[in-house]
């Protein structure tokens, strides 16, 4: 199936005699997965016959490539467009951004509950949808660098926002002259094809280097914020703690520490066309992050230990329905998570490239000794707060 998007009159301005810039992209999918619909990407799709694992593939057309358009007015290195804004990395992107002096623009999806604590902070917030992409040109006017932190939503169909979405949203960058583009991944995405957000990711990386555009392509491995959700909280509220049985080992590191380093990266001319691996000092367990939450908190964690057998039943039982393929893909990546993996690399070569020292970097046990230390100071106050306030009859 071909399909093509043509960007609006009012934004591209090439002269009449010239075609429209395209970028063209080949993939070999398996008849179950990730059918490209929409008629907002500029690609050329093969569906054809994979291996026995009904994998997803994807391979550059090799001198296909987008030319930008005329040049406009110059726009200042300072202005970037941060995408995916409201997410746990992408709040502290725009944070930083803003400390450091940048002009900070976020594309937010239009939402029931606006994301005010973005203007609050002095960013300006820009409506758009990638899984709209006629809403995308707009955001990228005045536009020097473009931060793409986002990824969709647990409830959307992955291929909608990971992979067309972006296809749409780097083609309209390279359109529009956009300067440099980075673009966070994750960590061992090329090594599982299995897995098929892992697998888009890799896709999407592939896709923006032979773009042509000036990037930076950042594969995270976890992010500590998540531990809060997933450990801190419930060990706290004396709830359940989910788990799996296998060793599966992950370098956790402060958001905060990503944001610090990717806009060091972004100055670094010698960073451009490079792939970073940011990861944190060491790699931990399911139950060295359980026992560390249990350390500061005070008090046992009940944990719920699922097998990876299950997850991998759940998986295939999910994969037999169509309207549960979502759902299976995603226990894909859980899956992964929960095999015996570790999610780690030296970070030795980065740091020298970048000029940073390791001691500079949270580690998970500071991290977590200072959340534990300010919440039960928070909850000790509130307890005193409330006891004054107690009225006997």
């Amino acid at each position: 199936m071909a399909m093509s998007w043509r960007l609006s009159t009012q934004l591209a301005t090439k002269p009449p005699h010239h075609h429209d810039p395209k970028l063209s992209w080949c993939r070999t999918l398996a008849p179950d997965q990730l059918h490209l619909t929409s008629s907002a990407s500029s690609l050329s799709t093969t569906t054809g016959s994979c291996s026995s694992r009904g994998l997803v593939r994807c391979t550059a057309r090799t001198g296909v490539g987008a030319v930008n358009l005329v040049p406009g007015t110059p726009v200042r290195p300072t202005s970037i467009l941060v995408v995916g804004a409201t997410g746990t990395l992408g709040r502290q992107i725009v944070r930083r951004a803003l400390d450091e002096g940048y002009d900070v623009r976020c594309l937010v999806r239009p939402r029931p509950a606006p994301a005010d604590f973005l203007r609050d902070w002095g960013a300006t917030v820009v409506n758009a949808d990638l899984s709209k992409p006629e809403t995308i040109p707009a955001t990228l006017v005045g536009v020097h660098t473009v931060i793409d932190c986002a990824t969709g939503r647990p409830e959307e169909p992955i291929k909608k926002v990971d992979w067309e979405g972006k296809v749409a949203l780097i083609q309209c960058a390279k359109a529009m002259g956009i300067q440099k583009f980075v673009f966070f991944s994750i960590h061992n995405c090329d090594k599982h094809p299995e897995v098929p957000l892992m697998e888009i990711k890799y896709c999407t990386e592939k896709f923006l280097k032979d773009s042509g555009i000036n990037h930076v392509i950042i594969r995270a491995c976890g992010f500590m914020q998540g531990i809060i959700g997933q450990y801190a909280v419930p060990i706290l509220e004396e709830k359940s703690v989910w788990g799996t049985d296998a060793p599966t080992r992950i370098a956790y590191m402060d958001t905060q520490d990503i944001a610090r380093l990717t806009f060091i990266a972004l100055r670094n001319e010698n960073v451009n066309g490079k792939l970073l691996t940011f990861a944190g000092p060491r790699a931990w367990t399911t139950q060295e992050v359980i026992t560390l939450c249990e350390r500061f908190a005070g008090q046992e964690a009940n944990i719920t230990t699922v097998p990876v057998s299950v997850l991998r039943v759940t998986r295939q039982l999910t994969r037999l329905f169509e309207w549960t393929n979502d759902v299976a893909d995603r226990l894909a990546f859980s899956e992964v998570l929960s095999s015996d993996t570790v999610f780690s690399a030296p970070m030795n070569e980065t740091y020298s490239l970048l000029g940073v020292d390791a001691k500079d970097i949270v580690t998970l046990e500071k991290y977590l000794q200072d959340y534990f230390t300010n919440i039960l100071k928070k909850l000790k106050d509130l307890k005193a707060q409330s006891k004054q306030s107690d009225i006997y009859f």
